[in-house]
């Protein structure tokens, strides 16, 4: 499996910051954080991130500084930068684009939104970082062109089973509980079912097993459901 992009996520809200960090971890990054923008910059020269994730309003130096500092740099004049900002008008978004932004989202957001803005801005900027494959026994997953093969065959799965997929390749042999599947696929501000977990696994199985294809995923009674390479 290829190396997992770093991101640096520079935020001073320590609870979003620690969202922030939570969420990108489950998606697969490596992160790290920075509270202020002088912070930020020692970082970025400790270490040269995939991507940065930028807050506008920071201590000590604000988050359009940094970008500008960070574009006038050699190692980090191609890095892809995503600004946040409570700033919604349409000059400071201008403003923070001229600066060499590669994009821009407006608070509140959608973790969701944001992850996906991430993705995209990965693809376009550093495409050899984004071809994120996962491998495990047989099944190989693209993430990014969202394809299953199984023993080289096309395995085709919706949405939800392919997030499942995703979460249980990402910790082989580990058991999840059906609660903890729920927090990891759906989020935990979502209201759903516990036993829907069970019917998606289900649908995952039938898809993942042809013929006479083993059943790549293990139930453990009382406790949860585990992928087995």
């Amino acid at each position: 499996m290829a190396k997992s992009p770093h991101v640096l996520v520079v935020e001073d809200e320590a609870a979003l910051a620690d969202l922030l960090k939570y969420n990108l971890e489950k998606e697969g990054y490596r992160v790290s954080v920075a509270s202020d923008g002088e912070e930020a910059l020692v970082a970025t020269e400790e270490t040269a991130p995939d991507l940065v994730v930028l807050d506008w309003m920071l201590p000590k130096a604000p988050g359009i500084e940094v970008c500008r500092r960070l574009r006038a740099r050699q190692d980090t004049r191609n890095t892809p930068i995503v600004m946040l900002t409570a700033r919604g008008e349409e000059s400071d978004r201008v403003r923070g684009l001229d600066m060499g932004a590669d994009d821009y989202i407006t608070k509140p957001f959608s973790m969701g939104e944001l992850l996906a803005r991430l993705r995209a801005v990965m693809r376009r900027i550093r495409p050899g970082l984004a071809d994120d494959k996962v491998v495990c026994g047989d099944i190989v997953m693209d993430r990014v062109a969202h394809r299953v093969k199984r023993g080289g065959r096309d395995v085709h799965l919706g949405p939800t089973e392919f997030r499942i997929l995703d979460h249980l390749m990402q910790h082989p042999g580990r058991v999840f509980s059906r609660e903890q599947l729920l927090d990891a696929v759906w989020g935990s501000d979502v209201y759903v079912e516990v036993r829907t977990v069970d019917v998606h696994i289900g649908r995952l199985r039938k898809a993942l097993m042809v013929g006479d294809e083993t059943d790549p995923i293990r139930t453990v009674r009382s406790a949860g459901y585990a992928l087995d390479a």
